[in-house]
């Protein structure tokens, strides 16, 4: 029976998909576990306990205690997933990955995947990746755009918009948004227009949509339906508001689409805005400044993959690869009495 990959969840859906996607890629199995603290107090502690080497149970709640011999490994995303991730993978002396980069916390994990843009420290366990993960499976992308057409089947070619909502580091205004989409609407012509929002997007932002003809329209505060990947899939331009990593991400790994950025970053220098100059930079995003750019390269995280893969699994690999050679071998034996069978 093939082992599974232990995720071990904060629950929120944007850390959770992230640990999926790299479960996918690997082509692994999973199970969840979502972990929490008590108390903001014993989160606090378990900083200062991961420093001085301490791995406890006792400082967070999780809905069971896993087996070793169960799981070949844990993921963890997230701050609150990342002391209770090592603490289980070294109880069950198994490899840890911690997806995001683990600020405040002791970086021996077997494996970090953290963002370029966090501006990460060089270590040797440490993998830098331009953006978040995201699904990478065809067949994910399939059954949700599958999911979508029972919803909307397009009658001609569409654009997409996905809008997020503030944060620390960017603000949502409906009249500053407003004029966003009226240059939009005016440059895009007959397209489709379709359009979805997110649970940050403020009510009022919410309201100035509605008062537009979308061709599809799904409003976050009423409707939690995913139409992020099929627009991805299906969509000939996106445009996406600059305050979700996580969106940009997936618009910039899958699908054919042009990208567009709308700029709402309020704190300039910020790892939003460095992300955003990144994805320019690269070409794979274009910053909407009223004009239509032609931006669609698309990032490859294979290599991410590939990467953690060795450092998390290297015995496994050594042995499917041992196995692989001695597959290839029979056949190069077979082919050569085959030959020798022939020759008169």
């Amino acid at each position: 029976m093939r082992r599974k990959l232990l995720i071990v969840t904060d629950g929120k859906i944007g850390h959770e998909n992230q640990s999926k996607a790299f479960c996918n890629a690997l082509d692994r199995d999973f199970d969840i576990l979502r972990v929490e603290y008590e108390s903001g107090m014993k989160k606090a502690l378990s900083y200062l306990a991961d420093r001085f080497g301490v791995l406890s149970t006792k400082l967070f709640r999780a809905e069971f205690i896993p087996r070793g011999k169960n799981y070949d490994g844990v993921v963890c995303t997230g701050s609150t997933a990342f002391y209770p991730g090592k603490v289980l993978a070294r109880k069950m002396r198994v490899p840890v990955c911690a997806i995001l980069y683990p600020s405040g916390f002791r970086l021996d994990f077997d494996c970090i995947i953290a963002p370029s843009f966090d501006n990460p420290p060089k270590r040797a366990n440490l993998i830098e990746m331009p953006v978040n993960l995201t699904f990478s499976r065809p067949q994910y992308y399939k059954d949700a755009v599958n999911a979508f057409e029972q919803r909307h089947k397009a009658a001609r070619p569409a654009i997409g918009i996905i809008i997020g909502g503030p944060n620390a580091f960017a603000s949502m205004k409906a009249d500053e948004l407003k004029r966003q989409l009226d240059s939009i609407f005016e440059l895009t012509g007959m397209y489709e227009k379709w359009v979805t929002t997110s649970r940050r997007t403020p009510p009022e932002v919410e309201e100035m949509l509605a008062s537009y003809p979308f061709d599809y329209k799904l409003l976050y505060s009423k409707d939690h339906f995913n139409p992020i990947p099929a627009f991805v899939s299906l969509c000939d331009r996106l445009f996406v508001t600059a305050d979700s990593t996580g969106m940009i991400s997936e618009a910039v790994t899958q699908g054919k689409a042009k990208v567009e950025i709308i700029n709402n970053i309020s704190k300039r220098g910020s790892k939003f805005e460095r992300f955003i100059q990144e994805m320019a930079e690269i070409k794979a995003a274009h910053i909407f400044n009223g004009k239509l750019g032609f931006a669609s390269n698309k990032v490859d995280l294979q290599p991410v993959f590939s990467d953690a893969q060795k450092m998390l699994f290297p015995q496994q690999l050594e042995k499917q690869q041992r196995l692989r050679d001695k597959r290839r071998q029979r056949r190069q034996a077979k082919q050569q009495r085959k030959q020798g069978q022939q020759q008169p």
